[in-house]
């Protein structure tokens, strides 16, 4: 098909192909029609001037319109095939006869329905009669059953009545069991008038045999030598009874035991003299000989499964727990001790018995005889006991008061000197736990085993607190009391200036609370197993624990104050010191040897003494303290130190590292000693550096100062000129040249180690410290705490202290003046 040149053919083709055509398609022409410019040139020349495009698509491409045409006929052909099937289908003919078809379907199901009925109904017809038969014959056999039945009851209960009348209980009693096994099947029946009867009769005939049976026993009991009457007998009757019912057989027993127990009533009233509380054993006595004449004689009728003498048991522990809990609480404030423990102790002796006598725990032997409706639970003899335990504690409450006399408040001084060896004896071997623990935790032991044998409630929980209030007197007026000095003390050796025995006896008391600590947490445990599930969760003794935690620390700062006291002599001698009258340096100073020999004699002195470790460590972590706090006072008094000055204690604050650093051994030294140690002596290190830089030139020396110190501050430069003893003159003109320096390095802080140096340490000392104390003892943990004139926080009053610190306003006044003429001079300086 050729393409037109009439311009509306030529516009719909084109529309046409644009939107069957892809636009690649449109691309590839232009690149043929690009190709063939030059050999098209004359007829485009020819043709006015213009491209004919149609002529030329038509020239390249003659089938691409008649294919497009083949294509859309074929579509629409398969559009008029399916618009004619749907046609076809949608004939409504056609829609009429499928909807006949379903209506035939339905009337044939309905008709089958019907056919399926009659059917029904014919079957039924044919077996109704069989059913009718069936149901006859199933009546007839019930009926010659039942009658069957009859007869024998009939039969039965007529042989019953006879041997009822004969008193033939052996024979009674299978006739009687038989009786009522075929009398409870006719229990759908009892309307029936023989049947009620025949159960009216039987009824009557077991009311007859149980006062036949209780006049047997009668005579059986007493025993009457002219109406005997046979053991076998009673054991026969006894099997009727068991026949007859179990609230007859409970009556038959509790009648028993009540007539077993009436001379018991009569002989042991709690008002009489045979029930008092020391004719106790006597009850028990009478009872057992009761047990063995009901095993030997009476009790031999009753069958085994009926357990006589266990009712006896319990109804003798019923009657004699109400009157030991009459006899109790008469006694009140009259019952002793030794009484209750013996009356208990005789309760508890005969309760075991029980048990091994019939191989069953006495509360059991009492569960399994209580009745179903009980009033009151079951109790054991002992149990009347507990409420009046408190006699008990209070006298376990003297006898550790008794035992604990000897060794409390003023005469705990004596005992812990008794307990150590004579100075001079080598030989005997050091005590290192005061004897007084030990024979505490004995008889702790001791009660307890004891307590809990008797009672595991509350007499135990009592007994616990008892413990807990002796705990705390024995550490507080015991091993805390020990640590005052007596007011009349021996004079000190001249040579030691402290007390070995202060050592020894300070070493006793750390071993001693730490095992006092250690067995409080053990017979807290050991409590915990004992006692009832009631009270475990109310058994703690860490309270008491924390206290001897607490008589540890102060046992520790007793040995910190004898080793202050050794080190005294050689740090008086540094203070005494003229350090800015030396010439030159030399090797370590004298009082470094007499520091050493003195720290080492305390030393040999206590490790040996403390078993625990960690109570060592804890000791070198404060003796530490100790020595680089009087070492700084010591250096603070012996100003002005000079450059000379400095330099040798320099080499003695280095020969006193190494002392400190040897001082714990191997076995002792830890790595956060060893660091505490260096730090502290790091900055000893740089405040004496600094002090030995010469103040000219003042840069350098400045420079040197926030190189080492670190600070801005003009109150700490100015310790350091004090310290370097710096001429009043020198100083002003260093204070400023400080400022001019320090105020343009941003980075320095405002405030460091030496803030909280003490320029006057004895007049603090003096302050804040108890008499017996030169410098006072840092708290915190290994090293943090250490070096209190150097690590702690600007001046400040002590806690716990009512002294103000103190203000020196003349100070303050001065470096405002200084930094007031400063500030003036550098505004009137010339400008660079």
């Amino acid at each position: 098909m050729s393409i037109s040149k009439d311009a509306t053919s030529f516009n719909y083709q084109t529309r046409h192909d644009v939107n069957v055509l892809p636009p690649e398609l449109f691309l590839s022409i232009q690149r043929i029609l690009d190709a063939q410019a030059a050999k098209d040139e004359v007829s485009f020349e020819a043709a006015s001037g213009e491209l004919d495009t149609v002529t030329i698509l038509n020239s390249y491409f003659p089938d691409v319109q008649s294919g497009l045409a083949d294509k859309e006929r074929e579509l629409q052909k398969q559009i008029d095939e399916l618009q004619q099937e749907l046609r076809t289908d949608q004939d409504p003919n056609r829609m009429q006869l499928i909807q006949e078809m379903i209506s035939d379907l339905l009337g044939q199901i309905s008709r089958i329905r019907e056919k399926a009925t009659e059917s029904e109904a014919v079957v039924r017809s044919i077996t109704k009669e069989i059913q009718v038969l069936d149901l006859a014959k199933k009546n007839l056999i019930l009926s010659m059953t039942t009658l069957k039945r009859l007869q024998m009851l009939v039969s039965a209960f007529s042989q019953l009545e006879g041997q009822v009348k004969s008193s033939q209980y052996a024979d009674i009693a299978q006739s009687l069991a038989a009786v009522k096994q075929i009398c409870d099947s006719f229990k759908p029946y009892m309307s029936v008038p023989r049947i009620s009867q025949i159960r009216r009769r039987v009824q009557e005939l077991q009311s007859e045999l149980k006062s036949k049976i209780d006049m047997e026993w009668e005579k059986f009991y007493a025993q009457d030598p002219a109406r005997p009457v046979k053991p076998s007998t009673v054991a026969a009757a006894c099997q009727v009874i068991d026949v007859i019912g179990s609230d007859i057989r409970a009556q038959f027993v509790d009648r028993y035991v009540a007539l077993e127990l009436k001379e018991y009533r009569r002989i042991f009233r709690a008002t009489d003299e045979a029930g008092q509380l020391d004719n106790l054993s006597r009850r028990f006595a009478w009872f057992r000989r009761l047990l063995q004449t009901h095993e030997n004689e009476t009790g031999r009728v009753f069958p085994a499964e009926w357990r006589a003498a266990w009712y006896l048991v319990a109804k003798f522990a019923e009657i004699t727990r109400d009157d030991m809990t009459v006899l109790l609480s008469k006694a009140g404030s009259k019952l002793t001790v030794k009484q209750l423990l013996d009356t208990l102790q005789e309760t508890l002796e005969f309760e075991n018995s029980i048990r091994q006598r019939y191989a069953t725990p006495f509360e059991d032997i009492l569960k399994t005889t209580q009745p179903a409706v009980a009033t009151r639970p079951s109790r054991t003899i002992s149990s009347a006991f507990e409420p009046h335990m408190g006699v008990f504690i209070d006298a376990q409450d003297k006898v550790l008061s008794d035992m604990l006399s000897q060794y409390r408040g003023a005469k705990s001084r004596p005992s812990l000197e008794a307990a150590a060896p004579s100075p001079g004896d080598d030989s005997s071997t050091p005590v290192l736990v005061l004897p007084s623990s030990t024979e505490l935790f004995y008889v702790y032991a001791q009660i307890l085993d004891q307590c809990a044998t008797l009672f595991t409630g509350q007499p135990l929980f009592d007994l616990c607190n008892l413990y807990k209030k002796w705990l705390r007197i024995y550490a507080e007026d015991v091993l805390v009391a020990s640590m005052k000095r007596p007011s009349v003390t021996s004079r000190k050796s001249i040579e030691t200036r402290f007390e070995p025995s202060e050592l020894r006896n300070a070493c006793k008391l750390v071993n001693t609370a730490d095992y006092c600590h250690a067995t409080a947490l053990e017979l807290e445990e050991k409590i915990r197993e004992k006692i009832n599930a009631d009270f475990k969760e109310r058994v703690s003794l860490q309270e008491e624990c924390d206290i001897f935690v607490g008589v540890i620390s102060s046992a520790i700062q007793v040995l910190v104050r004898e080793f202050e006291a050794a080190c005294d002599p050689a740090f008086i001698n540094m203070s005494r010191t003229a350090w800015s009258t030396l010439d030159l340096v030399s090797g370590q100073s004298g009082y470094v040897d007499e520091l050493t020999k003195a720290m080492e004699q305390v030393v040999d002195i206590i490790k040996p003494l403390i078993e625990q470790k960690k109570y060592l460590r804890n000791f070198f972590d404060k003796a530490a303290s100790v020595v680089f706090a009087k070492f700084t006072n010591a250096l603070v008094k012996s100003r002005p130190l000079k450059e000379i000055g400095a330099e040798q204690l320099l080499i003695d604050l280095q020969a006193l590292k190494a002392s400190l650093l040897r001082l714990p051994g191997e076995s002792l030294s830890t790595t956060n000693y060893t660091r505490s140690v260096t730090k502290n002596t790091t900055r000893l290190e740089a405040l004496l550096k600094v002090i030995v830089t010469p103040a000219d030139p003042a840069e350098g020396f400045i420079l040197n100062y926030t190189l080492l110190i670190g600070d801005a501050s003009f109150s700490n430069f100015q310790k350091i000129l004090d310290l370097k003893g710096t001429p009043p003159a020198e100083q002003n003109d260093l204070m400023d040249s400080f400022l001019t320096i320090t105020s343009t390095k941003t980075n320095l802080e405002s405030t460091s180690f030496l803030s909280s140096l003490d320029m006057d340490p004895g007049q603090a000392a003096s302050l804040t410290s108890p008499p017996s104390s030169r410098v006072s003892l840092l708290s915190g943990g290994a090293g943090e705490g250490i070096l209190a004139a150097l690590g702690s926080p600007p001046l400040s009053t002590p806690s716990g202290s009512d002294t103000p610190p103190r203000t020196d306003h003349t100070s303050k006044f001065t470096d405002f003046r200084r930094f007031v003429s400063f500030a003036v001079r550098r505004d009137s300086m010339p400008p660079s």
